[in-house]
């Protein structure tokens, strides 16, 4: 007789947290004890009794549960989010509005009781039932203390700006010592870096000049400028993102660097701060590190077939190195992320030396530099070498000895990974030889470079069609025979704003290296001539792969043109 199939049944809340070693059974069996006397929750009992915090209690409800759950003490607010539920509705079932995301049209809300049915039909009535309810699970004070925050001020940067010129407070000596949610200042800077995130930002640029203050976002690789603010704002605005970021205030003449750490529009964002000091006050610039869209999976980042088999291939080789190239902001990291990622495995060890690191991964051993007193890249892949690790990141070969130490590992049965900053693929080679890397070195270690650059996408709903002109048709190299009909040109409309485009995407030139590539470079071949063999082989510059993007309709000439020199393609 077959025995019935065992059904692993979901872990009680007291069983969670012993195993967490957050309280013992005799608390847990005092907490049920007081659970007979009065009818409240489990958790929330035992955080009246003293022995769990309810940080610790709402991550261990979730895993519990099976729901996500929010801290919400560095939550920046979503106005729009605010806007949907009353502050009496909010404060009557005790749930915070977290993001609405218009794209999607879902509202996300923290509640202390996710499973809570009537909560949530309320809710759908005063929202309407075309918006999805997503809820996260927070703790009751949290919520509480986050409605008394969020509610009942102005959460628009114009709102906030009109509350400082009209009060009667003198915010222009801020000195960082108020933190309540209450100040105008506080919300000014929370709201414009939530702005930023919404827009899809990458960075952020605060410019002081002579009598005002310039406010820049960089969206999709472009500088846009978003807000010109009085001068006067801009040494309380300065020094609230210091003591956001945990620099001293009081230094204004050497250049400091940050982080902040945030929960804004529902997901945890990172921002690296850098100040630097220039004739009309301190440049501060912020690098937004989204760890959502941080990372793309290989399979999602839109490579053509050809390209995404040759990286395969080469991930496939058990040690030797990959290189990825390109200027900075060209998403040199994201890319080598994702290829870490494709090959990420409870059966692989994948230690990374990164400075700093910008986006944590499980599974993957990480140290940033910065952070390790007199250890650099090449002492740091010493110590890295002692950890038995099967592949390793470099974040950046500088010097001669950071390359030797990276070449040694790739050379005694390690995968390594590590970026190099030069134009193109092929320029690769002359740039290790100058670093002091011999060629019978680079021969058989190299499993191959990737050059990269960002380049928009046109705007789906707006872009327009028309026919190309002979100079055109001789940048993209095409005869009158095999001429495109039509190719695509950027228009603007409400869903781009007005620029034309939406989205970035990856122009790849990869380089495969082989025996035939290998034996030219021990001969000190030119770069020209390892071209050469390379074109014969397929190899397809970044000019080759942008073309191939503009006669799809996915970009535009122009934007091919601001990455890439075209004319070398010109007949």
């Amino acid at each position: 007789m077959r025995r019935p199939a065992k059904v692993n049944k979901p872990k009680k809340l007291g069983e969670i947290l012993i195993d967490e070693g957050v309280i013992t059974r005799d608390q847990l069996h005092i907490g049920l004890t007081e659970q007979k006397k009065v009818d409240l929750p489990l958790g929330k009992l035992l955080v009246n009794l003293g022995f769990a915090t309810e940080a610790i209690m709402r991550s261990a409800l979730g895993e519990a549960l099976e729901q996500d759950s929010v801290d919400l003490s560095n939550v920046v607010p979503d106005p729009e989010a605010i806007r949907l539920i009353s502050s009496d509705t909010a404060r009557k079932h005790k749930v915070i509005p977290l993001n609405y995301n218009t794209q999607t049209g879902s509202l996300t809300i923290a509640m202390s009781d996710t499973f809570n049915l009537f909560t949530l039909d309320r809710i759908r009535i005063q929202i309407g039932q075309h918006i999805e309810i997503k809820p996260v699970l927070a703790g009751e004070t949290e919520i509480s203390s986050a409605i008394d925050q969020f509610y009942g001020y102005e959460l628009s940067i114009d709102g906030i700006l009109r509350e400082i010129e009209t009060g009667e407070a003198d915010y222009t000596n801020y000195q960082g010592d108020i933190e309540e949610y209450s100040q105008p200042l506080v919300r000014l800077v929370d709201v414009m870096l939530a702005d930023a995130v919404k827009r899809g930002a990458s960075d952020i640029h605060f410019e002081p000049e002579e009598s005002f203050l310039r406010i820049r976002y960089r969206i999709d690789g472009v500088l846009r400028q978003i807000r010109s603010l009085h001068k006067t704002y801009w040494s309380a605005i300065a020094v609230r993102l210091k003591v956001m970021s945990d620099m001293n205030i009081a230094e204004t003449r050497a250049p400091q660097d940050g982080r902040i750490s945030r929960l804004i529009i529902g997901r945890q964002i990172d921002f690296r701060v850098a100040s630097q000091p220039t004739i009309h006050g301190e440049n501060i610039v912020l690098r937004v590190l989204d760890r959502e869209k941080g990372v793309i999976p290989l399979d999602k980042m839109e490579l053509p077939e050809d390209s995404m088999r040759k990286l395969k291939i080469m991930m496939a080789r058990p040690e030797g190195m990959i290189l990825v190239t390109g200027p900075t902001g060209s998403g040199k990291t994201t890319t080598l992320y994702s290829l870490l990622n494709h090959v990420s495995t409870e059966q692989v060890n994948i230690m990374t030396l990164e400075d700093p690191v910008e986006y944590p991964f499980p599974l993957i051993r990480q140290t940033s530099v910065s952070d390790m007193a007199g250890m650099d890249f090449s002492n740091g892949i010493k110590s890295l070498m002692r950890q038995d690790p099967d592949i390793i990141l470099v974040g950046e070969i500088r010097d001669e000895e950071t390359a030797e130490m990276a070449f040694r590992a790739a050379m005694t049965g390690h995968q390594v990974y590590s970026t190099l900053h030069t134009n193109s693929a092929i320029g690769a080679l002359p740039r290790l030889r100058d670093i002091g890397i011999i060629s019978e070195i680079m021969a058989g270690n190299i499993i191959g470079i990737i050059a990269q650059r960002l380049i928009r996408k046109l705007c789906k709903y707006c872009k327009e069609s028309y026919t190309p002109d002979r100079y055109e048709l001789s940048l993209l190299n095409y005869n009158q025979d095999e001429k495109p009909e039509k190719i695509f040109r950027p228009k603007g409309c409400k869903a781009c704003d007005n620029t034309g485009y939406k989205g970035r995407m990856a122009l790849l030139e990869i380089l495969k290296m082989n025996s035939e590539l290998d034996d030219l470079l021990v001969q000190g071949a030119t770069a020209k001539e390892i071209k050469l063999e390379a074109n014969k082989q397929g190899f397809l510059t970044l000019a080759d792969d942008g073309v191939r993007h503009v006669v799809a309709g996915i970009t535009s000439i122009e934007e091919i043109s601001r990455v890439t020199d075209l004319t070398e393609r010109m007949s």
